[in-house]
């Protein structure tokens, strides 16, 4: 795990201008393939709009439902790293091909989500402590949030909620930032794709910081746009991360290349 990286011959390079790469193709590929994309942005729009009707006047539980949207999105999101591998193979691949995936079951794919689920759930019951115990009023609408939370003048409480956020936000990001799709295009245990993950940070870290950086912009835009926004934000974010693989694999990050997986 600490050999240096041997990169394919005409591999992009990886640098600071790679995740607007990373989101061009991901672009090119949810236009090209639209429908699944947005059949799966049109679904995780919905459920949180469920999620704001059934948390009712619960305001300080809702937002850290919402804002565990992030952790979860690369489980949610693995049909369309599905898809991209297939366009780059020369098919064309559509909802089928997705649920025959998720039919699939791998089992490494399955024990991945459920960990991404408890580390949602975690930071869910972190988030609703946090504001239930220092906001000192009852937190029930968005309006009591930015003026109880973020615009207070008297406490570090958004401060406070966002460093919690972030020490549970850095270790799941640095675990999945490559893990499903190598996952998909390989045969490697779980541990295995995990720890490359990581190792991909170690190698990266200016790059991945901003590829990290990108997505919270980008769906915090597809959040405060009433949750709409997620509709094409999130499918051209799960294109893109196949690009993130795919280059990475390309510049050596996880060792030989090409010695295993279909994309080379």
């Amino acid at each position: 795990m600490n050999e240096p990286p041997t990169p394919q011959p005409n591999a992009p390079p990886i640098s600071v201008a790679s995740p607007l790469r990373w989101l061009a193709l991901g672009w090119q590929d949810l236009r090209t393939n639209p429908v699944p994309g947005l059949l799966h942005g049109v679904a995780a729009s919905a459920f949180g709009m469920l999620l704001w009707v059934w948390a009712g006047s619960q305001f300080w539980w809702l937002v850290g439902a919402i804002s565990a949207l992030p952790l979860l999105a690369p489980v949610l999101l693995v049909g369309l790293l599905l898809l991209s591998r297939q366009a780059q193979l020369g098919y064309r691949a559509g909802m089928r091909e997705v649920l025959q995936l998720w039919m699939a079951a791998d089992f490494r794919m399955v024990l991945f989500g459920v960990l991404m689920g408890l580390a949602g759930m975690a930071w869910v019951l972190i988030s609703a402590g946090v504001l239930l115990l220092w906001a000192g009023q009852p937190i029930q609408t968005a309006g009591d949030f930015f003026r109880l939370v973020v615009l207070a003048q008297d406490s570090a409480l958004f401060e406070l909620w966002l460093m919690f956020g972030a020490l549970l936000a850095v270790p799941v990001f640095a675990s999945s930032v490559v893990t499903l799709p190598l996952l998909l295009d390989s045969k490697l245990p779980l541990p295995v794709a995990v720890a490359h993950s990581w190792r991909v940070i170690a190698l990266y870290p200016a790059v991945m910081v901003l590829w990290a950086l990108l997505i919270a912009c980008m769906v915090s835009v597809g959040l405060l746009t009433g949750l709409i926004g997620l509709i094409v934000v999130l499918p051209w974010l799960g294109h893109a991360s196949w690009h993130v693989y795919v280059d990475l694999k390309r510049a050596g990050a996880f060792g030989l290349p090409g010695s295993w997986g279909g994309v080379q």
